[in-house]
Formats: C-alpha cells, sequence, structure tokens
C-alpha cells in the first residue's frame, strides 16, 4: 500500500484528508515560511497547507492536511523536518518515509494590514494558489431564533471574528486583491457568502466584481445559496463572472434534510440542482472572452458511496463540474464527533468524478496557476482510473493551451496598467 502512495500521488492526496497528519515536534511552520493553521473560511478546512510531489501530468499536488482535529492524532501519518539545513519537510507513514513535501509558501502580504488597520488575513487568504474571500457577515442559519438551523458540518459561524474579519469594504478587498495578485501571482478569487434573508448575497457581491473586473481582468467565482430568480445569473455572466458553484453538499434527500436543515427548509434540493443546471447552459452565452463554469459541490463521506456517484453522474449529465469535499470533522461542530470517511470508500467517488467529467468533455483543469488544496480536483484523479480517454484528453491539451494563453496575455496587460497607475507622475 506504501508503494501505491508513492506512485498515485492522488491516493496519497485523499488518503491524507481521511487520516491527517501528526506533527513532529521537530516542525517549525511559520518559522520555516509556512501558512499558520487558521480554522479557515468556508467552513470545511482546518489544517496544514503543503504541496505533494504530483505525476506526469501534475508535476505538484496542493493539499490541506488536517493536524488539529481529534483524529489526526491517531493517524498512522506522521509530518518531520529534516536538521539539515534549508528545512525540508518529510511525510512518514508508520516511521517509514514516503515523500519529501513543501510547506505551502505564506506570502509578504500576510504579514500586512490594510489602509484601515486590518490584517489582509481577516480579507482574505490563499487556499492553495488562488485567494478565498468569505465576504460579509455569518451566514444567517447561524443565528436564526430560537433555533439555528446550520449545515452540521460546517463551522463558519465559529471562524468570523477569529480569523476572519466579519465586514470588509470594497477598497479593503482590492487592497489584499492587489497585493496577492503582486506578490503571489494570483489568478483567480473566489467569493464565498452564506444566506441572508432577502436574497441579498448577490447584491453584496456585484460591486466588488466590477471592480475587480475592471481594474485586474482576473478570473472571479461566486459560491453563495441558489438565488430564487435564476436570471440573476445571466446578468453575473455578463458581468464578466467566471464560476457559480452551488454546494448542495448531499444528494441522498433525507440525509441533505437531516444534515442542511436551513437549505432544505429555505430553498430545498429541487432548486439547488436547478440552478445548476439553468447556470451550466449559460456556458453558450456571455462574453466569449470569459470561461465559464457551473460547479454542484457534494460531500464525500456523509452519504453512501453510490449516493455520491450518482450526485456527480447527475451534475456532469447537465454540463457543469462536481466539486467533492472530504467530510472532515471540525472541532467545535455539530458532527465533531464523527468519524472521517475510510479512503477505501471514497476513491471509487473520485475515480468516478474524473471517468464522469472525461467522458461529458468537460473543461477541467484550464485556468492557468489554480491548484486547489482543500479538494481534489477531477484533473488530478486521472491516475485512480484505468480509463485513458485519448481523444478527449487531446481535445483538453487543445484548450488548456489556448485558455491559458488567452488569460496570460490579458493579465499581462492588466499588470502592465495597474504599475503604470502606482507609479508616480513625473
Amino acid at each position: 500500500m506504501l508503494d501505491r502512495f508513492r506512485t498515485q500521488p492522488a491516493l496519497l492526496k485523499l488518503d491524507l484528508y481521511c487520516k491527517g497528519a501528526r506533527l513532529d515536534d521537530s516542525c517549525f511552520i511559520e518559522d520555516d515560511g509556512g501558512r499558520k493553521i487558521l480554522r479557515t473560511r468556508a467552513g470545511l478546512g482546518s489544517g496544514l497547507e503543503v504541496i505533494l510531489p504530483g505525476d506526469r501530468l501534475h508535476p505538484e499536488m496542493w493539499t490541506n492536511v488536517p493536524v488539529t482535529e481529534p483524529f489526526a492524532a491517531r493517524s498512522p501519518y506522521s509530518i518531520h523536518r529534516r536538521p539539515d539545513p534549508g528545512g525540508v519537510y518529510l511525510l512518514r507513514h508508520e516511521g517509514r518515509d514516503v515523500t519529501p513535501i513543501r510547506l505551502a509558501p505564506r506570502p509578504e502580504w500576510y504579514d500586512q494590514l490594510t489602509t484601515g488597520g486590518k490584517k489582509m488575513t481577516q480579507v482574505g487568504t490563499l487556499q492553495g494558489t488562488y485567494l478565498g474571500i468569505y465576504q460579509a457577515k455569518v451566514c444567517e442559519y447561524w443565528t436564526q431564533k430560537p433555533t439555528k438551523v446550520n449545515c452540521k458540518f460546517c463551522s463558519v459561524g465559529l471562524n468570523l471574528g477569529v480569523d476572519d474579519a466579519d465586514e470588509k469594504s470594497v477598497d479593503e478587498v482590492m487592497e489584499v486583491v492587489r497585493a496577492a495578485r503582486r506578490q503571489s501571482g494570483i489568478t483567480y478569487v473566489d467569493f464565498n457568502t452564506g444566506h441572508y434573508d432577502g436574497d441579498t448575497y448577490l447584491d453584496l457581491l456585484i460591486p466588488f466584481i466590477r471592480r475587480i473586473k475592471s481594474e485586474l481582468g482576473l478570473l472571479i467565482g461566486v459560491q453563495t445559496p441558489p438565488h430564487r430568480d435564476l436570471k440573476r445569473y445571466d446578468e453575473l455572466r455578463e458581468l464578466g463572472v467566471n464560476r457559480v458553484s452551488f454546494c448542495f453538499e448531499i444528494f441522498d434527500r433525507a440525509r441533505f434534510r437531516d444534515i442542511c436543515p436551513g437549505k432544505d427548509a429555505e430553498y430545498g434540493l429541487d432548486h439547488y440542482l436547478e440552478a445548476i443546471r439553468y447556470c451550466a447552459a449559460l456556458a453558450e452565452r456571455g462574453p466569449k472572452n470569459e470561461p465559464w463554469v457551473s460547479n454542484g459541490e457534494i460531500i464525500a463521506g456523509l452519504e453512501p458511496s453510490i449516493s455520491s456517484i450518482r450526485a456527480i453522474e447527475w451534475i456532469t449529465s447537465v454540463g457543469a463540474i462536481p466539486t467533492v469535499c472530504v467530510f472532515r470533522p471540525l472541532v467545535g461542530t455539530d458532527l465533531a464527533q464523527r468519524e472521517p470517511p475510510e479512503t477505501e470508500d471514497i476513491v471509487p467517488i473520485f475515480r468516478r468524478l474524473y471517468e464522469s467529467c472525461m467522458e461529458h468533455g468537460l473543461p477541467i483543469g484550464c485556468a492557468p496557476n489554480v491548484h486547489v488544496s482543500l479538494v481534489a480536483l477531477p484533473e488530478e484523479c486521472a491516475s485512480l482510473s484505468s480509463r485513458r480517454y485519448p481523444w478527449q484528453q487531446l481535445k483538453l491539451k487543445v484548450a488548456r493551451r489556448l485558455v491559458r494563453r488567452r488569460l496570460e496575455r490579458r493579465f499581462a496587460r492588466y499588470d502592465r496598467r495597474a504599475l503604470s497607475a502606482e507609479r508616480p507622475a513625473a
């Protein structure tokens, strides 16, 4: 089994999600330039950001390794720092070396303040190589009276005000986005909100979208509840938004109702699915120079594997791309005492994730410099399948080259414009 982990990075990434790792006393993460372990936005991550060696198609794989939860203390994996100069880190399994790993670098802007005095990491943080921003106040499922109806796996209501500010102005966000572009080379900004009465989440995000698009030209993603007026997504498409994601989490209706009571009562599973279907069809409309994808997001480990596979197959059948997280029992959440899934149970889910995307010819892995640490992306899971899809791979290779070349030229053009605007007049 250990040899399989060495030759199949995707398998190792999944195993670390399920088992976590123990940090040896030799580790000095922040002293060695790594990122501080945060309770993190989106309510699903909590761990150490590291970079694993990859495979022929993906030279490296970014991942967020659970290290603070109780289940990680029982892990067969441990992370060690070599005593020699250079701060090289090793991943071990039951005392045997598995692979050297690198700490995800902490950029200089992490230690800077906005003009208003906020720590920049309270406005946004890197998740892998993209900038994640949890915009506005806490999801109102956490504050509903007399009984809160938050999703039982989620920790968002525990995070805001600790690692994340609950309000961010457009100017503050732009300061952080500029710093992240200049110092970290980000190409993609992802906005995440919870539920707010009056369906105001899209209205809150539009001023940020307009500024980023007009001043920096970066790719933008939006993850919110599904708006009741689906025509609002036509507006996002016209504004140049590149990704909309809908987290319905669980395809099994009874479990959806139990684990996501607020989502079930407020929107219902059917509206989530209809929003995914509607937005997938928008790929044929809108600005031709702006890539567009619709995502349906689920959590592996909260329902039987076959139900997760059915969810993947439904999502891809309508032209959307699944995002599959691995359930992590975060400290303080309603499911904190539940065990994470077994790796053997989720491998078929991620194998099917890759296969179903390829069978439907979906545009996976096209964005430049987007490495995601909280999930295994469909293209990263190719080694889990024995199917090769040569024709689809060829088409994807051509599409990726064209999209990346076009976007890199655009980013360079906006960078020159931003640099020129920052120079003082002669």
